[in-house]
């Protein structure tokens, strides 16, 4: 089995060694620019990850495949810049803001291009299980987004819907990682379903964790600036847990505090501070960090179902790392 150590080192090399020469400079730079701003490369990662659960060593059949899941997310993070308008990404200037939104949208399309390119070369064997599920999960992310935007223009959303929501947006492509690498390491089919629950679970924790990181992380850590969510009257999870436990007044208090201006730094920093106050007086920062751990435990459970020892020791340091994002 593939040891840790390895896998972390592979995709330091992978990345590192990631370099498209193509022309028109105009196009590809803002690409390469993306790849290089780094990041966790959580979905590579894990598709390293449990493909090593069957194989020993790695070869491009999954190197190329992983290396796509990761320019695959880049592309969504150009495009949900755009549309958020947000002005950071990993605490450097976002694509759109260092060129303009056309040449980002356009980098972001030959990103979505050449991940897919690079899915291509899994083995022939299972290459049309593989592009099937990487097709239909693209899609799903797509989706996600789209209701993302639709929640922004109503003022409640049920939490079910919400749930929904992130697990196309963000669970999606991290259960695709998990199943893709157990795919192409040829594992069973009961092992992939698996797989890919535990990487759904984990990715809905992961989700949550960044929503509650939003308001209360440490900007330097978070690499973007905290409170987006807020200044954006974003649906986030903590917003929904509030408006759930809110009484009917406190409500009314928590639209107002939500409709509060943010066209000033000043302005900015009071809408902060107005909504944060209605999330740690309602608890829901208790409530985010106890449904993080519901949810990597769920994952768990799945990961349980495919292997034990070492292996299973393996899955749920990963799980723990990721969700770790809480603290």
């Amino acid at each position: 089995m593939v040891t840790e150590a390895k896998i972390e080192q592979t995709i330091k090399e992978l990345f590192a060694e990631l370099d498209i020469k193509r022309e028109p400079a105009g196009l590809y730079e803002p690409l390469r620019y993306m790849m290089a701003i780094g990041g966790k490369r959580v979905r590579p990662a894990l598709c390293l990850t449990t493909y090593s659960l069957y194989k020993d060593s790695f070869t491009d059949e999954i190197l190329q495949p992983a290396t796509a899941l990761e320019i695959f997310h880049g592309f969504t993070l150009i495009h949900d810049d755009i549309m958020d308008k947000s002005l950071l990404r990993r605490g450097v200037p976002t694509v759109w803001k260092k060129w303009d939104e056309d040449t980002a949208i356009l980098s972001g399309d030959a990103m979505f291009i050449e991940s897919f390119s690079r899915v291509s070369k899994a083995p022939t064997k299972v290459l049309r299980d593989v592009l099937d599920l990487f097709s239909l999960s693209a899609a799903q992310v797509c989706e996600g987004q789209q209701f993302d935007m639709d929640f922004e223009k109503l003022s409640e959303v049920p939490m079910d819907s919400y749930m929904e929501m992130i697990g196309l947006k963000t669970g999606v492509l991290i259960a695709c990682a998990a199943k893709m690498g157990a795919l192409i390491g040829g594992a069973s089919e009961a092992d992939c379903d698996n797989l890919y629950d535990y990487g759904y679970n984990m990715g809905l924790a992961f989700q949550v964790a960044d929503d509650y990181l939003d308001a209360f992380g440490d900007e330097k850590v978070f690499g973007k600036p905290i409170g987006g969510d807020i200044v954006n009257n974003k649906k986030s999870w903590l917003t929904l847990r509030a408006l759930e436990k809110a009484s009917p007044e406190t409500k009314s208090e928590l639209f107002a505090a939500m409709d509060l201006p943010s066209t000033t730094e000043e302005e900015r920093a009071a809408k902060i501070a107005a909504v944060k106050k209605f999330y740690v007086d309602l608890e829901v920062d208790k409530d985010a960090q106890a449904e993080i751990v519901r949810l990597n435990d769920k994952a768990m459970e799945y990961a349980a179902k495919v292997c034990k020892g070492v292996r299973y020791e393996m899955l749920k340091r990963f799980a723990d790392r990721l969700v770790g994002r809480r603290k």
